[in-house]
């Protein structure tokens, strides 16, 4: 983009960017330049309707997208203009606020899904109630959260409430683990929405003070918003009422961590005045790769009907490879790989994209096989490693004098002979202060353990008098070194020069952003730390892109890999029988297809290792509709080699109609198995319909049907 150029845009993009004032939904296909018309947007605001910049707010869904925007805008008219995410802009928010929270403060922790775990995992076993119970304490924790519901009201709503134990048992460890965090003065991600939504409905000054400042609001990917975040949109435009969001609910793929797509419907029956205008002009992909995309998704039914087309060529034809396995399949994507970029093709043009995490190992491994430099995405993140978690959780007790979850993780590290014994002592000692408070008071010098921990206190109190003065970059060095942590790395081990080796990649990306955020305290990096994502450096470092579909929205590559176009793994197998989640399997392949802009690669097997057993794959139902011939580049799979599979099928003992016992899920009945015997679809009782491994799910059979 060269910079703001009205004519640059075409007439239905010009059509709504000139719609400035009410409620104005723009239905966006992929590719079909939503980030040029936001842009273009929020300048002409500024330059030609002469808005402040501090009067505008924007907000995307992910980091990339608010630099990438940031970037564009101060390009092309102007600094100032608030542009973030909605977890970043509640941070803000809460920064300033939360104190109107009784038990919270400005330095509040933000806590990693890892804690979540660590910390729900503990109230179990506090309850002696099994970990098999967690996942639906976490169904429960989800539906309370994205909803913005009240602990009490959401568990009462049950009609069986007072007579059922585990419902009484599970609201316990939600309010318990909320109680946690409030002690704690920490956060999760949810709350960061939730107790902002709480601040606006309760304390009427602090939304009137964004409410009235904000007078046009701007959200992109707004098929992505879940209920609490919709309701905060609608609370910020409630002074001027400019509201203006960009979203495709052909994209809409996060439903299972609440995003709503129905949003966009529902903003239309929220606002009878709203203007509607559709992109359908597609910039990214040539006409063979729409032609596909649009194949696939006229199936889904809950849509806004559109249809994407381009001025672009026809371009290459698809490829579809019918692989013998999967080691054949990862030759294939790893071959193709090598001789495009023989061809001029850069490493960094690439991106294989699968289903499930579980097919990335033979993948991996075919590329290595050519030497080829790959990066998974949707996998182990940098700031998950231990030795970085380490340091970050050092960081934090200087931020949060409260924050227990990370002084528990360093004040045995490195080793000072605290262990569980001890640490019950101290909380014993400390009474009703927090453990930190306590050990940084006078009292605590009478501790038996004083000895022990004399050194680290004394380290925290030296620090915390130094912070205000001291640089983030050497605030951070400085605590690396007097704790002995960069010691405790010291090994000549490979395993231990690549922790040092992390620990320096941390503190260059310190520095990286001292340098982009004057003025920034360290309580402003962690939360900048929290909210990054894994897919925010994909593209970055001129490698191939392995990644789940999921972590790659809203990115295009010049050659696309969609592997594993398999039933049962794409789609899931657990959608078969779910029209909702069938159509969002078909949206991840609608998403899938549309990353890429000159070449698709489609491959799937006649057998797959997974789970311990080769079986007989069936190619996807999506192949059929997308509407294309199996090239079959490869060797055909012989019907002997297929009737070898079928006979070769997982013998489990288990019929459809097999009344059956789980020792989560309760009584059930199986109403499908898969062809090769391995999944069974099981409708419970109380949980709903299951898909469970039948070589692993322990199922007891009860009875079974004649």
């Amino acid at each position: 983009m060269s910079g703001y150029d009205i004519d640059s845009l075409n007439e239905q993009q010009k059509e709504a960017l000139l719609q400035t004032e009410g409620v104005v939904l723009v239905t966006a296909g992929a590719g079909s330049g939503k980030t040029r018309l936001l842009t273009h947007r929020i300048c002409y605001l500024i330059k030609e309707k002469k808005v402040s910049p501090y009067n505008i707010l924007a907000i995307t869904f992910t980091n990339k997208a608010t630099n990438e925007m940031k970037e564009r805008v101060f390009s092309m008219c102007s600094d100032g203009v608030w542009i973030s995410t909605f977890h970043s802009m509640c941070v803000r928010i809460l920064r300033e606020h939360i104190y109107l929270l009784e038990g919270y403060d400005r330095n509040f922790t933000i806590i990693a899904e890892a804690d979540k775990d660590k910390i729900l995992k503990e109230l179990l076993k506090q309850s002696n109630m099994d970990d098999d119970e967690k996942s639906k304490v976490e169904m429960h924790l989800d539906n309370i959260k994205n909803k913005g519901l009240d602990i009490d009201e959401y568990f009462e709503a049950f009609e069986d409430y007072e007579k059922t134990q585990d419902l009484f048992l599970y609201r316990k460890i939600c309010q318990q683990y909320e109680d946690y965090l409030h002690k704690n003065n920490a956060l999760d991600f949810d709350d960061l929405l939730n107790k902002t939504l709480f601040l606006f409905n309760n304390f009427h000054e602090v939304l009137l003070k964004y409410a009235t400042r904000f007078k046009y609001v701007l959200v992109d990917e707004f098929q992505d918003t879940n209920l609490v975040q919709y309701k905060l949109v609608r609370l910020l435009t409630s002074v001027h009422g400019n509201l203006f969001v960009v979203g495709d609910e052909d994209q809409c793929i996060y439903s299972w961590r609440g995003a709503n797509f129905q949003n966009i419907f529902n903003l239309k029956k929220d606002f009878p005045d709203i203007f509607v205008f559709k992109l359908e002009q597609n910039y990214r992909s040539t006409k063979n790769i729409l032609t596909l995309a649009n194949n696939v998704i006229s199936n889904n039914r809950e849509r806004l009907k559109k249809n994407l087309w381009t001025d672009k060529d026809d371009g290459e034809g698809p490829v579809v490879y019918t692989a013998f396995d999967e080691r054949d399949e990862a030759l294939f994507v790893a071959k193709t790989i090598q001789d495009l970029v023989m061809e001029g093709c850069s490493y960094s043009d690439f991106a294989v994209l699968m289903r499930v995490n579980a097919l990335s190992r033979a993948i991996e491994e075919g590329l290595m096989s050519f030497q080829i430099p790959y990066k998974l995405y949707g996998g182990f993140r940098f700031y998950e490693r231990a030795e970085i978690k380490m340091v970050l959780s050092y960081l934090s007790i200087f931020v949060n004098q409260k924050d227990e979850i990370s002084l528990l993780k360093i004040i045995n590290f490195p080793r000072r002979g605290i262990g569980e014994v001890a640490l019950g002592n101290l909380y014993a000692e400390a009474g009703e202060q927090s453990l930190l408070e306590y050990m940084l008071g006078e009292s605590f010098e009478a501790s038996k353990y004083y000895s022990k921990l004399k050194n680290f206190v004394q380290n925290i109190q030296k620090l915390r008098e130094k912070l205000p003065q001291t640089s983030i970059y050497q605030f951070v060095k400085d605590v690396v070194r007097s704790f002995g942590i960069d010691e405790a790395y010291a090994g000549k081990d490979e395993e231990s020069v690549n922790k040092l080796e992390n620990i320096d990649s941390l503190l260059a990306g310190v520095q990286e952003f001292c340098n982009d955020n004057d003025g920034a305290t360290l309580s402003d990096y962690l939360a900048e730390i929290m909210l990054k994502t894994d897919s925010d450096s994909i593209q970055e470092n001129g490698v191939v892109a392995v990644s789940t579909i999921h972590s790659v929205k809203g990115l295009e590559f010049k050659v696309v890999f969609a592997v594993g176009l398999e039933e049962g793994i794409f789609p899931l197998s657990r959608a078969t029988y779910s029209n909702n989640e069938m159509e969002e399997e078909r949206r991840l392949m609608y998403v899938a297809i549309t990353r890429a802009e000159e070449r698709l690669f489609l491959s799937h097997t006649a057998k797959r290792y997974m789970y311990g057993k080769s079986n007989f794959q069936n190619p996807s139902r999506f192949l059929a509709e997308l509407g294309i011939v199996d090239k079959k580049r490869t060797k055909l799979v012989s019907n002997d080699f297929v009737q070898a599979e079928k006979e070769d099928a997982f013998e489990s003992g288990f019929n459809v109609g097999d009344i059956v016992f789980h020792a989560r899920f309760g009584s059930g009945k199986i109403v499908n198995i898969s062809e090769d015997g391995l999944v069974a679809d099981i409708m419970f009782e109380d949980a709903g319909k299951k898909s469970l491994m039948l070589n692993m799910a322990k199922l007891e059979k009860l009875e079974g049907e004649e």
